[in-house]
């Protein structure tokens, strides 16, 4: 009986959804107030703020789409995580935890985890993979 409820494609699946929203509506935002995101990278001293902040945006919102779909995870999870890592040590610092970086830290951890770990049965790739073993 329990066996029916131990998926791990189900857990990847919902990990990815959940993460990669959490992307995209960063992302989003960020593209929205696309100019204040430059002057707040300016503020913390980015070269090419501007460019960064288009950057960032892009990754965060097209990541999160790859993420959600399951293409191209391993590339898109450490793009993620090398922002989460940038925003951990060079705009929140390490010396508050609650209330500082733990958030930061989660999407670290999880853009890991769907980086190392295959996309899952239920994702673009393996929907490819199967039609091209079709042809």
């Amino acid at each position: 009986m329990m066996k029916k409820f131990c998926n791990p494609d189900v857990g990847i699946l919902l990990l990815r959804v959940v993460v990669g929203m959490v992307f995209v509506a960063h992302g989003w935002q960020k593209f929205q107030n696309i100019s204040g995101v430059g002057s707040f990278f300016a503020s913390q001293g980015f070269p090419m703020p501007q460019l960064l902040a288009y950057l960032v945006a892009f990754v965060e919102f097209a990541g999160g789409i790859a993420v959600i779909l399951g293409a191209f995870t391993w590339l898109a999870g450490m793009l993620l995580a090398f922002i989460m890592i940038v925003a951990i040590f060079a705009v929140k610092g390490l010396d508050k935890f609650v209330g500082g970086y733990e958030f930061e830290l989660v999407l670290l951890g999880a853009s890991l985890a769907i980086a190392k770990i295959h996309p899952g049965k239920y994702s673009v790739m393996r929907a490819m993979k199967k039609e091209n073993q079709m042809v």
